[in-house]
């Protein structure tokens, strides 16, 4: 069990709850590092929009990931993140793109631990969302505050839709994504892919 002053600083999001309730605003409390949030079990980390100086932890953060969590993030194998790549990630353009990190400064250097980002298609209105957590920081909640922190940055930019292309052997995801009322559709041509989506 937490302390009552760092519980008062956990977003409700990673608090053990109803789903309807899960993903309720929660009170930011924003510093230089970011936002400070706490997992379920306690360990703390900073949130915050990734940077162009994240390119050698997101390069880090890549090959502590499985080969089954590279194929159900990028829908295919990959054995490292090239750096160009990495470089392209990092540098968003702000109109088009958020991207958000959490970010472990108990090691050092800090480690980047999950990552969620939209890709914003003007013309349609609409986003495309991914999600990743390093397998060691899975199940703590982590997945729920990056989804709703990308579904509230959509609702600010006043789009009418987030969606994404998530592989039907990801149970977390689509688990998650069903409790925040994203309805599932499969892929013709596409097996084993479910495309999500959620009007805003």
């Amino acid at each position: 069990m937490l302390p009552a002053n760092q519980r008062s600083l956990i977003p409700p999001s990673l608090l053990p709850s109803p789903s309807r309730q899960r993903f309720a605003p929660a009170p930011a409390a924003n510093t230089a590092h970011g936002e400070r949030v706490y997992t379920r079990d306690g360990r703390g980390l900073w949130l915050r929009e990734i940077e162009p100086t994240d390119v050698a932890a997101l390069r880090r953060c890549f090959t502590r990931l499985s080969p089954e969590e590279i194929r159900r993030r990028f829908l295919h194998a990959m054995s490292e993140l090239p750096a160009p790549m990495a470089h392209r990630l990092c540098n968003i353009d702000s109109t088009r793109e958020t991207a958000y990190v959490l970010v472990d400064e108990s090691v050092s250097p800090a480690e980047i631990r999950g990552v969620g980002r939209i890709y914003v298609d003007i013309a349609t209105n609409n986003a495309e969302f991914s999600v990743l957590v390093e397998h060691d920081w899975s199940r703590i909640g982590l997945g729920a505050l990056l989804m709703h922190r990308l579904v509230d940055d959509c609702r600010h930019r006043g789009l009418t839709e987030i969606w994404g292309y998530v592989l039907q052997e990801n149970r977390p995801m689509l688990e998650l994504c069903r409790e925040l009322g994203f309805t599932q559709r499969a892929m013709p041509g596409e097996p084993g892919t479910a495309l999500l989506s959620l009007q805003l």
